[in-house]
């Protein structure tokens, strides 16, 4: 049966979308990726791990980004699957939802997987999976939340690693031929460093979940920096090759919330949606329990000369 799972709380009079997966009983949904796919909205998301103690990935669908229903999961089937799978990034290519998502619970050793669906919810995964982790004495070869985006006829995956002593959280990139089939040997590392590494103070160790855009020729990554609860917040950086980055800003772009609001303890996350309309909006997660509950929302984000900016 499917369960309709969804709230909402209000900002400036706007009603804005406050989603969490309550299949445990315990509101609890991390890592949003959205596309638009055979008329309606589909949401993928990590779920907790209270049903079996490995983590999963969830489906919702939507009609209006607002109002979410769990519609499924994205199963355990392969053996590098086997403690857990979370943190999504999705994108249609091809006619095709192509999902990007993490092992989990193997820690140096996870790795990004692919699979591929005709209707959003069933996936058939890639016969080589993991197809990436990354090398080089930099890193110490895990890679986590994924998100792709297409550019100069390649597609480019961001990855989130570590240092070699596991400590420091940064970003690396790899690519792929366009029309692949994305498996293991179709990527290349497109970086012999972190292509973006935390700085700034709000940053604290960690620069991950790259979301990605491009607009104009040019590439957008909206990023969550410092680890989770710490707080979380996110910022941008832009790039022209997508190897070279420069911040936009030195403060958070998406802060975490004031002491009293449901996310308090954290905005972070992100993963950024072009709609049809070519209107876009930043999915993020959120909590204000230091991680004892997790949920989903959304800022719609406006741009000008270049620049983007939350939307009041």
């Amino acid at each position: 049966m499917r369960e309709k799972r969804f709230a909402f709380y209000k900002r400036m009079g706007e009603i804005i979308m406050k989603f969490a997966d309550m299949t445990a009983g315990i509101p609890y949904a991390k890592d949003p990726a959205v596309v638009f796919y055979k008329g309606k909205y589909f949401l993928y998301y990590s779920r907790g791990p209270f049903i079996d103690g490995r983590w999963g990935i969830g489906v919702a669908e939507s009609t209006d980004l607002d109002n979410w229903t769990k519609i499924g999961e994205v199963p355990l089937e392969q053996p590098c699957e086997g403690k857990g799978i979370c943190a999504p990034g999705a994108i249609v290519l091809e006619g095709r939802v192509h999902l990007f998502y993490q092992t989990y619970g193997n820690f140096p050793k996870d790795a990004i997987c692919h699979a591929v669906s005709e209707d959003g919810l069933i996936f058939t995964k890639n016969e080589t999976n993991p197809i990436f982790a990354p090398t080089g004495a930099w890193n110490n070869g895990r890679a986590i939340d994924a998100d792709v985006v297409v550019h100069d006829e390649k597609l480019f995956l961001y990855f989130a690693t570590r240092d070699p002593k596991g400590e420091i959280q940064m970003q690396g990139v790899a690519t792929a031929p366009l029309h692949s089939d994305y498996g293991g040997s179709t990527w290349t590392q497109a970086c012999t460093d972190t292509i973006l590494k935390p700085e700034l103070a709000w940053e604290g160790a960690c620069i991950e979940a790259a979301a990605m855009c491009k607009r104009e020729g040019k590439l957008y990554m909206f990023y969550a920096g410092a680890y989770n609860n710490a707080p979380q917040q996110i910022g941008c950086a832009i790039s022209e090759d997508g190897i070279r980055w420069e911040r936009l800003f030195e403060e958070p772009l998406l802060p975490n919330g004031e002491p009293g609001s449901w996310n308090s303890s954290e905005s972070g996350h992100p993963f950024l949606f072009v709609d049809q309309d070519e209107r876009t909006y930043l999915f993020y997660q959120g909590n204000n329990d230091m991680g004892k509950t997790w949920y989903l929302s959304k800022v719609e984000i406006g741009w000008r000369e270049g620049m983007p900016f939350v939307m009041e």
